[in-house]
């Protein structure tokens, strides 16, 4: 595959609630040895990415990414480092994650379970350029293949918000025919979460607001739909449907008001499963001691997904189960999307076409 010398790249200009994104040229870079260049057909555009650009998190993009966000990237493989030539051919499709790389030595990587806690990962559009350009380099070791029947403007989602979904409902414990809640069931996240949710047995209560996401819900698969615009009580409502409680309530919105109320949407023995990351670091996820102990209550995180996490996310979509609803855009409308989503106007997930 002949490459050109430039391609076009979305640049962070400025900083914090003003920054902007600005379609530059810049050279094409070459892998190094362990590394594989994979031209970037699709990226999903993720609430991190609005995040880093916005400087909204107590850490900030390192330097080194050149304000190049997204890490949810989907391709074709344009060149081959010399170190893993038996790994990757050029045209193999690859996905890039917001994890582009591991140590592979330390504990967490090598216990089978927890390496999305290796203290050395890099991350796509964090600590290395990202997604948001025509190439963007990864770690061959930890890049993605991608699998027939799933295109690359779904995959793209999937790298990050399909796997985040998928893994927190995992992490809920929640087992086949028992109650799920999902608040923000109709956005980027909770979509997907009602449908990994459903096709893994849960029974679904979407909590979002209005008839477009109350319709979309319902066809994804959720089994009840809660308008909290128009709900003087969510949590009444869903004991009402559940009787004692749901067994897991998933917090995809970063919000204070949605950690507040989760714990109290649960049963005994419940789960709160934390996902979405609040910029205001005063927000604390549980409940009063007296109700975690009264109610034996849990509550865990969860971030991403491992690379056997990501496979088993994918495969829901090669299977035909799985599809993200999605909002097309080109790499200058990046700043309209982060607009939208601050507004929460962005429905399903955006997906930003890279290549030409």
């Amino acid at each position: 595959m002949k490459l050109p010398k430039t391609q076009k790249a979305a640049i962070r200009q400025g900083s914090g609630d003003s920054a902007t994104t600005s379609i530059q040229e810049i050279p094409v870079p070459e892998p190094g040895p362990d590394q594989i260049l994979v031209k970037i057909n699709y990226s999903g555009f993720c609430a991190s990415d609005k995040s880093l650009l916005h400087d909204e998190w107590t850490f900030r993009m390192a330097d080194c990414t050149q304000g190049i966000a997204g890490h949810e990237g989907a391709g074709t493989v344009a060149a081959v480092g010399s170190n893993v030539q038996d790994l990757w051919q050029i045209g193999n499709r690859a996905g890039i994650k917001w994890i582009a790389s591991v140590c592979r030595r330390c504990e967490f990587c090598t216990n089978g379970a927890d390496e999305c806690c290796c203290p050395k990962q890099v991350n796509s559009g964090f600590t290395i350029a990202g997604t948001f350009q025509e190439y963007a380099l990864t770690d061959a070791h930890h890049a993605t293949r991608l699998p027939d029947g799933v295109k690359d403007e779904e995959a793209g989602p999937i790298m990050c918000g399909g796997v985040t979904a998928f893994v927190a409902c995992k992490r809920s414990a929640v087992k086949p025919g028992q109650w799920i809640v999902i608040p923000g069931a109709g956005g980027g996240l909770g979509h997907f979460g009602v449908q990994y949710a459903r096709h893994m047995g849960m029974r679904v209560i979407a909590i979002d607001g209005g008839d477009a996401k109350r319709d979309l819900c319902l066809r994804l698969g959720a089994e009840k739909f809660i308008d909290y615009t128009n709900t003087s009580d969510v949590t009444a409502e869903v004991m009402k449907i559940t009787t004692y409680g749901a067994h897991g309530v998933i917090v995809f919105a970063a919000t204070k008001a949605s950690y507040e109320q989760a714990p109290n949407l649960l049963r005994p023995s419940g789960t709160v499963v934390c996902v979405g990351l609040p910029s205001d670091p005063s927000i604390i996820a549980g409940a009063p001691p007296l109700a975690m102990c009264l109610k034996k209550l849990n509550v865990v995180g969860s971030v991403t997904g491992t690379m056997k996490d990501v496979e088993e996310a994918l495969d829901f979509t090669a299977r035909g189960l799985v599809h993200p609803i999605l909002t097309h855009g080109g790499m200058e409308d990046i700043d309209r999307f982060c607009a939208d989503m601050k507004a929460g106007k962005l429905a399903g997930r955006a997906v930003i076409k890279i290549a030409a």
